[in-house]
């Protein structure tokens, strides 16, 4: 037999996840009647809430878990401060777990941190997850009526709250920058299929360009590997970055979907001798330290961290507070900016 959760209990009873979740933890607010008869079907089908999802307890530990996929990223630890600070003036803790973009080390962290640490889930998903596209430990949570609201890598897949960037936007008005400014070969530095964000940016740098009549160049996108990601690993994404720059002289524009991209190949092209802004401009995503401090500094598309955590942590906290785990869950889309610096104008 499938194992049972709460929602298959929800939907035998023919009542809402939370009326199942507030009878087996005893709750006044729930008829004497109706916690009976949920009591009785759970006993009868010998209910277990398994590892992954919450112990049925009655008393709230007030804390959030996070999981992210990477600490070094700016973007992501701006959004860990937007979670605390909104956690913090509620009364509730913040336990952040890293998956360091491994889908074994994400489902790991959701075990530890859903038997009883934790009330719900704040997460990005790996992405390991995404090339895997196996969600079960998330759905088995939220089948368990715990709440996660998910961030920034969105996957239509999964049923629940969510808090993004639009991406596309985001990306499209930066490739419009580039052309507006004169560009005419503008260059794509992306990641591989299986990254949702990438994907979403590279739809809006073609966006962009068929906007401007201009033909989309298969030879001018560069998807970078992973692993290039990983620490150590900057010397393969400068070689292959400078050997693009090398074998594509008439590039003059460079629109990259991450901070670590732009800036290696703003280095890639100082070390070809090509003038940034004047031969070269350069447009990342992510607005870190690091694009303020570049030379030239780096004009990029700034996310909005801080808020997207807030966000996010308010809709958690006001599902736990009314003990509501149950659809419609909304999808919040946090608008970009684009921040102008040295590497796209020379004043």
């Amino acid at each position: 037999m499938q194992k049972l959760t709460l929602k298959k209990i929800a939907r035998e009873l023919d009542v809402s996840i939370s009326t199942v979740s507030k009878s087996l933890k005893d709750s006044p607010e729930i008829s004497e009647d109706t916690r009976e008869k949920v009591k009785a079907f759970a006993k009868l089908y010998n209910y277990r809430p398994n590892t992954i999802a919450l112990s049925l307890k009655n008393r709230k530990t007030k804390t959030l878990g996070v999981i992210i996929p990477e600490i070094v990223h700016h973007f992501f630890t701006t959004v860990v401060s937007g979670i605390e600070k909104v956690a913090n003036e509620k009364g509730y803790t913040v336990i952040i777990g890293l998956s360091n973009e491994s889908f074994e080390k994400e489902v790991t962290n959701m075990q530890k941190l859903a038997n009883g640490s934790i009330d719900g889930f704040i997460l990005s998903v790996s992405r390991e997850t995404q090339l895997k596209n196996d969600y079960h430990h998330l759905t088995e949570t939220i089948d368990h009526g715990m709440p996660i609201v998910l961030f920034d890598r969105n996957v239509p897949e999964i049923e629940c709250d969510k808090v993004v960037v639009d991406d596309r936007e985001g990306a499209r008005n930066a490739v419009l920058k580039l052309l507006t400014q004169g560009c005419e070969h503008i260059a794509l530095l992306t990641t591989e299929d299986h990254v949702n964000v990438g994907k979403l940016r590279t739809q809006g740098y073609k966006e962009a360009l068929e906007e401007s009549g201009i033909a989309y160049r298969e030879n001018l996108v560069v998807k970078l590997r992973d692993e290039f990601n990983d620490e150590g690993q900057e010397e393969r994404l400068m070689t292959e970055i400078e050997l693009f720059l090398r074998n594509n002289p008439g590039v003059d524009g460079i629109f990259a979907v991450n901070e670590k991209y732009a800036l290696t190949a703003m280095k890639a092209a100082r070390k070809l001798d090509r003038d940034i802004p004047d031969q070269l401009k350069v447009i990342g995503f992510t607005d870190g330290d690091l694009s303020k401090f570049a030379t030239p500094s780096l004009t990029t598309v700034s996310q909005h961290g801080i808020q997207l955590g807030e966000k996010a942590a308010e809709i958690l906290i006001k599902r736990l507070e009314e003990n509501n785990f149950d659809p419609p869950y909304q999808t919040v889309v946090v608008t970009t900016r684009l921040v102008e610096r040295e590497s796209t104008s020379s004043h």
